[in-house]
């Protein structure tokens, strides 16, 4: 978990993320565009998420494709987040079955 964290705490690395969640599947290529960053820079982010199990790779052919690996980002959810969640979420619901009790 802590690579998770720490390929997450760049944005460069975020940014990369995100352009794989609106389109998966991208090659280097496709991925160095608009990034502003050097290609060098962007395979180094990318070895770093591959590192931390965030983006899986498929070969076709000569292409190499990046895919976004959501797994590790929902286990951070679960572990950190949710847990987090649920007392207020229980908070807010007995909220408003006190709401209804009283409305009738």
């Amino acid at each position: 978990m802590d690579e998770v964290f720490k390929a997450l705490a760049d944005p460069g690395r975020r940014e990369l993320l995100d352009r794989l969640f609106a389109d998966n599947g991208q090659t280097l290529t496709d991925l160095c565009e608009g990034m502003g960053m050097s290609r060098q820079a962007v395979t180094k982010h990318l070895t770093i998420l591959e590192a931390a199990n965030l983006v899986a790779t498929v070969r076709v052919g000569r292409a190499k494709y990046h895919y976004l690996n959501p797994v590790p980002i929902h286990d951070i959810q679960e572990r950190w987040v949710g847990k987090f969640e649920r007392p207020r979420l229980r908070a807010l619901s007995n909220v408003r079955s006190r709401a209804e009790e009283v409305n009738g």
